[in-house]
C-alpha cells in the first residue's frame, strides 16, 4: 500500500457538497481507503480570477493503485460529479489532483508527482500541512503569505 494525498477544490455546484461528497467518493475506489480528511477551506481563484471562490481540502489516502491508475479513477470521479474542461482554471464542479504518491517522483505525460505548483498554492499546502505535518512544506506555505485562505468550521 502506498500513501498518497488528493488534493480536491469546487467552485461550482455546491462547492461545499462537491467537497464532502469526494471524499466519501475516494474512499469508495478500489483498493482505497481515505485515512485522514483536511478541513475546508475556502479560496480565492488562481489564474482565471472572474470566477467565484473555491472550496478546497486534502485527502491522505492509503492506496493499492499504481499511481497512473489512481489518476485515472480520480478523473473518473470528476466526469461523474459533472467537470467539464473548457478552459484551463476554468470554473469547475470538482478538480482532484495527485500532489504525493508515497516518495515517488514521476515525470509521465499526464502526471507529475510532486504535483508541479502544490509548493506554490496555499490552498493545497495549508490543508496538506493540516493532515500532515511532518511533511517539509512550512516554508514554501511561508512563501504563500499573500494568498487568502480561509478555514471554515
Amino acid at each position: 500500500m502506498t500513501i498518497a494525498y488528493v488534493g480536491i477544490g469546487s467552485n461550482l455546484d455546491d462547492p461545499r457538497r462537491q467537497v464532502l461528497n469526494a471524499f466519501s467518493d475516494l474512499d469508495s475506489l478500489p483498493h482505497t481507503r481515505v485515512v485522514k480528511k483536511s478541513s475546508l477551506y475556502r479560496t480565492a481563484p488562481m489564474g482565471h480570477a472572474d470566477q467565484p471562490d473555491f472550496i478546497n481540502a486534502v485527502a491522505q489516502l492509503e492506496t493499492g493503485l499504481p499511481a497512473e491508475r489512481l489518476l485515472a479513477e480520480l478523473q473518473a470521479l470528476e466526469q461523474r460529479h459533472g467537470r467539464k474542461r473548457s478552459f484551463p482554471n476554468a470554473p469547475r464542479t470538482l478538480d482532484l489532483d495527485v500532489l504525493l504518491y508515497g516518495n515517488a517522483r514521476i515525470q509521465s505525460d499526464t502526471l507529475t508527482v510532486p504535483h508541479p505548483r502544490m509548493h506554490e498554492r496555499a490552498f493545497v499546502l495549508k490543508p496538506l500541512l493540516e493532515i500532515a505535518p511532518e511533511l517539509a512544506f512550512k516554508k514554501q506555505l511561508d512563501s504563500c503569505k499573500g494568498q487568502k485562505v480561509e478555514r471554515l468550521d
